[in-house]
């Protein structure tokens, strides 16, 4: 277990003000013991509360061509059909993960392609399950062509905590099933669109972990 890259210099300063604010009580209430420890526990907690959000779990990278992986940690919210209209203009399955601030906050490639499509858009701060946060929140839209043509639209939505989403990706960078394209910061959501010919491997409400839990067998 790693600690992410987005959150190291976060925990520092995090660490750095919180051993200031004890120490400081300490000289100015010495005698004032419980005031002292409630302190000290409600410091402690809070800081293994954003330690944990920071965690970066190692994982088994998949190599499964016919299989499109959980891009986030969470559960699954949204199962529907739609019609993706902003690059791929046709209809999918819509796939939504939603990523409570427990969860681990990595996102990962869903499958091996090449980035033929990416857009940041501004927007509102919608609480993350909504169903127009997918259109009207902050986002970004990727679309990876896997080797066989197919497209895949992956979203990144911000929710009403989650104010800073992070990817690391360009168009025409490759893609690898598996491997972090991106973050979010605080809670938050993941949208992947699905050819609906594709067989869909999870159901509402259920756990999914990045790169690990299947979440769609693609039509040979």
């Amino acid at each position: 277990m790693t600690i992410h890259k987005e959150g190291k210099s976060l925990l520092f300063w995090m660490l750095f003000i919180l051993a200031g604010i004890n120490i400081g009580l300490h000289q100015v209430f010495p005698e004032k013991e419980l005031l002292l420890n409630l302190v000290l526990l409600g410091s402690i907690v809070g800081y293994l509360a954003v330690l944990q959000f920071f965690r970066n779990p190692s994982i088994p990278i998949p190599d499964d061509p016919e299989i499109i992986y959980a891009p986030a940690d969470g559960k699954v919210v949204v199962i529907e059909k739609t019609v993706e209209d902003e690059y791929l203009q046709e209809e999918r399955i819509q796939v939504s993960v939603f990523m409570s601030p427990i969860n681990v906050h990595v996102n990962r490639s869903p499958m091996t392609g090449v980035l033929k499509y990416f857009k940041y858009h501004p927007g509102k701060y919608l609480v993350a399950w909504h169903p127009k946060s997918s259109t009207e929140n902050e986002r970004t839209s990727l679309v990876l062509e896997h080797a066989s043509g197919l497209l895949l639209m992956v979203r990144q939505i911000a929710g009403a905590m989650a104010k800073r989403i992070k990817c690391y990706v360009k168009e025409g960078d490759t893609m690898v099933q598996g491997h972090e394209f991106g973050f979010i910061k605080f809670g938050s959501r993941v949208d992947v669109f699905i050819p609906v010919d594709a067989e869909i491997l999870v159901q509402v409400n259920q756990s999914t972990k990045a790169g690990i839990t299947p979440l769609a067998r693609l039509k040979p």
